[in-house]
């Protein structure tokens, strides 16, 4: 299935731009929003698979778009933020908010058509090294740590691999299981932590201090 698009961006040029990028590599964009006060409606009336969501924008930024559109539809669009520094603290809050991933306004375009195509499966982790990276400076523990502990020590190790990167196929492969109980153990750990998605399991994973940046990029 080829995901469909919606660009959510302030700024018009930006927004043909990706427009035109997208449709070169296949993606259809089915709809535009220039605030994040108009990105729900536009989501209900078009019903893209994933949104293009600028994180910096006036009036409604796409943090809280991202809250609303999360909060609204029983089955809404992944969400991709876009963003011009990748330790920007409007991605974490994005991520924690439930965004599937975050890019660079600078990405290639080939890196921007992989981001859409990634975050529509849901099955990977998005750039982990970027991820891993905007976590590294924050302190271990907070107010997420209690969730985290109720993991068992197998879903634990479940959420280690998916910061690595790795997809379900990945995991139930280096931990010899099968597909279906990995996709078992993937819904438990979201269930516990209250995550969204693998973005969100992962940055929480981080800050209880479940996974230690400094572990994994010794990987």
């Amino acid at each position: 299935m080829t995901p469909s698009v919606l660009l959510a961006d302030d700024e018009p040029l930006v927004r043909t731009g990706l427009r035109a990028l997208l449709e070169q590599q296949g993606l259809p964009v089915v709809g535009e929003a220039a605030d994040g006060g108009e990105v729900l409606d536009a989501v209900r009336r078009t019903r893209p698979d994933v949104v293009l969501m600028d994180v910096r924008m006036p009036g409604v930024d796409g943090i809280e778009a991202t809250r609303r559109v999360l909060a609204a539809l029983a089955d809404p669009p992944k969400i991709l933020v876009v963003t011009t520094f990748d330790n920007d603290d409007y991605v974490h809050e994005a991520l924690l908010a439930g965004a599937s991933g975050f890019l660079l306004k600078r990405a290639r375009k080939e890196e921007i058509a992989h981001a859409v195509r990634t975050v529509a499966t849901g099955e990977s982790l998005l750039f982990p090294e970027a991820i891993r990276r905007l976590v590294s400076g924050r302190a271990a523990g907070g107010k997420h740590a209690r969730a985290a502990k109720t993991l068992t020590r197998r879903e634990a190790e479940v959420l280690r691999l998916i910061a690595t990167g790795l997809s379900n196929q990945d995991i139930a492969a280096a931990l010899v299981i099968s597909l279906e109980t990995v996709k078992t153990h993937v819904g438990n750990i979201f269930g516990k932590l209250g995550a969204a998605n693998r973005s969100q399991a992962v940055v929480i994973a981080y800050e209880s201090g479940v996974v230690r940046p400094g572990h994994l990029a010794g990987q």
